[in-house]
């Protein structure tokens, strides 16, 4: 990367540090590990209020793993439908509960290939995981770290394991969780899929993709 790009990053990420803090949080609402994780499942193609508005009747009802390993699959589906693709999401949390109690003794492994060997668990959910329950420095490519990324020029890249390791390789190791953090805040703030504030906005300046 060239000195001048690599400037800007560092400016990116000190207006972002400056705007948001630099304090770790995550938006889904969990207790334990496995909690994170069927939190995480549910939140593919839906967003974070819906999941914990879902979780926090489903954690009770299902108050360990086994509950879910041994959950009726069509009761599940009703439990979580409001979620999207709860027919996939139902079948794949029941196959991953049982795996992590069969093969993981009941523990959510930290390791990125044992986690993504896990049904219904994709790069994305993993490194949610790791970032969070771990503190292992990873990065998550959601909707939004994608969208805004390609704005910022970080990346001209779709596909979100490409952009991934794209990020890795600009992104200084100790912004790799703050990074996602900062992005999902932004994106549902100022730089919005649909009508971003642009002209509000305390990146405009750094941002080639601003309107």
């Amino acid at each position: 990367m060239a000195a001048k790009e690599k400037q800007r990053v560092e400016r990116v990420l000190a207006l972002l540090d400056n705007e948001y803090g630099t304090e770790y949080r995550c938006y889904l609402n969990y207790e334990t590990p496995w909690q994170l994780l069927i939190a995480t499942m549910l939140s593919a193609q839906c967003t974070d209020a819906r999941v914990n508005m879902v979780t926090k009747d489903l954690f009770v009802k299902y108050p360990t793993l086994e509950d879910f390993a041994n959950a009726d699959l069509e009761e599940l589906e009703q439990d979580i439908k409001s979620t999207g693709f709860y027919h996939n999401k139902a079948k794949n949390i029941i196959a991953c509960t049982k795996k992590l109690l069969e093969e993981f003794h009941g523990e959510v492994p930290r390791d990125i290939d044992d986690l993504t060997s896990l049904a219904g668990v994709g790069r994305k959910t993993a490194n949610v995981i790791r970032g969070n329950i771990y503190h292992e420095a990873s990065i998550v490519v959601d909707t939004h770290v994608k969208r805004i990324s390609k704005k910022l020029g970080f990346t001209k890249e779709d596909d979100p394991e490409k952009i991934e390791f794209e990020l890795m390789k600009i992104l200084p190791e100790d912004h790799w969780i703050l990074y996602n953090i900062h992005i999902i805040t932004l994106g549902r703030s100022i730089c919005t899929a649909r009508n971003p504030k642009c002209d509000t906005c305390f990146l405009r300046e750094e941002c080639p993709g601003a309107n």
